[in-house]
């Protein structure tokens, strides 16, 4: 480990940490009787904490966030340049990385032409559900405001995202919820709700249009999807789902926001998931591997038909997207996400994810031969799940704790996986895993036989 902390100086770090910050995700009773953890520095694929443990780290950051790994000097050589010569100005004006980035962004999606800055994933897609709204006064006398969103899906922690999420207790004791958001059955072909019906992606797809023709098609605005569900238990699109959802709403004019905070800049194998699946979005939305977490910045990225919809009348005050998001103008992010860009291009971190992906499905497969507890796994790149079941015939999910006890096993072993977790009551029963795109042969292994070591600990 190479840290310029002198290691006299990290009990006094660690207090600090328990006395004063408050962490994600994180209930702090148990910082009265142990240590938080601190990470002090990280290279590659992996991290060291306070007390110099090294870990492999098979979730880019915990929140499928550093997509290129970690110590990329040139990215933060970048951001420090540039912070020099212009850190932020509000973007009603542009900036140098603004305009270059948002030019080389839309050169990979063939479609989309326009790119609005802001710096959270849950900020991006806001301003998507914003768009949406102002389209429906704009357009539709008011009438076309309501958002589809698919149970399982996430899209943000802010209140208007929760209340487009189909994860309930990321939702739970944060009500009352923003009105205008209306549940679609999830597409999990594991867990058939269709009767075994030949095709499942197409019945998946039909139960979203029993929902727009309850609702009214007149109603429904757009419709808020991730190309492959996340932290809601890596559910990859049944065959034929995803061109029936498209002509479904072609049909009855809605919108598509395709949420790509999780899926995009290379993670599937594509630089966007939607690519994995011939969808042609209005909107999309991107954070996390945008700048692989060295710079804050968000995108929503929209077509040109969508974005004349906001400059029609010149003469009318209320006719553009009056929306500002502060951080949207800071010079650094798009900075980042040019040299992070191009460093997925030079170093073809897209044919390795694919490759490594791969290798990573198979040996999850090869563990589901092992282990009875494994009921299913799937995943798209570097990009993948596990979900653990107590039978394989009822699919009884296995307790969360249990699930727990297999990443706490892992972490343990220094290798630091994910799970399902404070998002489906009965269902957080997934082992998540998604690696940096620069993964090896030998980290892939590494983190195979960490799963394997521990589903033998949990449960025998």
């Amino acid at each position: 480990m190479n840290t310029s902390i002198n290691p006299n100086d990290i009990r006094d770090i660690v207090e600090a940490d328990r006395m004063h910050l408050w962490h994600h995700l994180v209930q702090h009773r148990m910082f009265e009787t142990v240590d938080p953890r601190v990470i002090v520095e990280g290279r590659g694929m992996r991290v060291w904490d306070a007390t110099g443990k090294e870990h492999l780290d098979a979730v880019s950051g915990g929140v499928w966030t550093v997509n290129v790994g970690y110590g990329r000097e040139s990215i933060a050589d970048a951001v420090r340049d540039q912070l020099v010569r212009m850190n932020y100005f509000a973007n009603s004006a542009g900036s140098i990385p603004g305009s270059l980035f948002a030019r080389k962004l839309i050169e990979k999606m063939p479609g989309m032409s326009r790119v609005y800055y802001s710096n959270s994933g849950s900020e991006a897609n806001e301003k998507v559900f914003k768009m949406v709204r102002q389209i429906a006064h704009r357009k539709h006398d008011g009438r076309k405001y309501k958002i589809l969103f698919r149970e399982r899906d996430y899209h943000g922690t802010t209140i208007a995202a929760l209340s487009a999420g189909g994860q309930p207790q990321r939702a739970a004791q944060y009500g009352p919820m923003t009105p205008g958001f209306v549940e679609v059955p999830h597409c999990l072909e594991y867990r058939d709700q269709y009767g075994g019906t030949e095709n499942y992606g197409e019945a998946a797809a039909d139960a979203i249009e029993q929902v727009i023709l309850r609702e009214g098609p007149d109603t429904i605005g757009a419709i808020c999807l991730e190309p492959i569900t996340a932290g809601g238990g890596v559910i990859t699109p049944p065959k034929g789902y995803w061109e029936k959802v498209q002509d479904i709403c072609k049909r009855h004019d809605i919108l598509i926001h395709i949420d790509e905070v999780v899926c995009g800049v290379g993670r599937t194998g594509a630089w966007f998931g939607y690519q994995n699946y011939g969808i042609e979005p209005d909107f999309v939305t991107m954070a996390k591997g945008v700048a692989s977490g060295y710079a804050a910045i968000s995108c929503t990225v929209t077509t040109e038909a969508v974005f004349d919809l906001f400059k029609d009348d010149a003469n009318d005050p209320l006719s553009y997207f009056r929306d500002i998001s502060t951080f949207g103008g800071c010079a650094a992010g798009p900075a980042a996400a040019l040299e992070n860009m191009r460093i997925i291009e030079d170093e073809d971190l897209l044919d390795n994810t694919n490759a490594m992906g791969e290798r990573l499905m198979n040996n999850l497969r090869t563990l589901m031969e092992k282990h009875k507890v494994i009921g299913d796994v799937r995943g798209k790149g570097l990009f993948c799940g596990a979900e653990l079941v107590v039978d394989r015939a009822t699919k009884e999910p296995v307790e969360e704790k249990k699930v727990q006890e297999v990443v706490a096993d892992c972490m343990a072993q220094g290798v630091i996986i994910g799970a399902t977790n404070r998002s489906l009551p009965g269902f957080n029963n997934t082992l998540c895993l998604s690696p940096a795109l620069i993964a090896t042969e030998s980290d892939i292994d590494a983190i195979s036989n960490a799963i394997d070591g521990a589903l033998d600990r949990v449960f025998g």
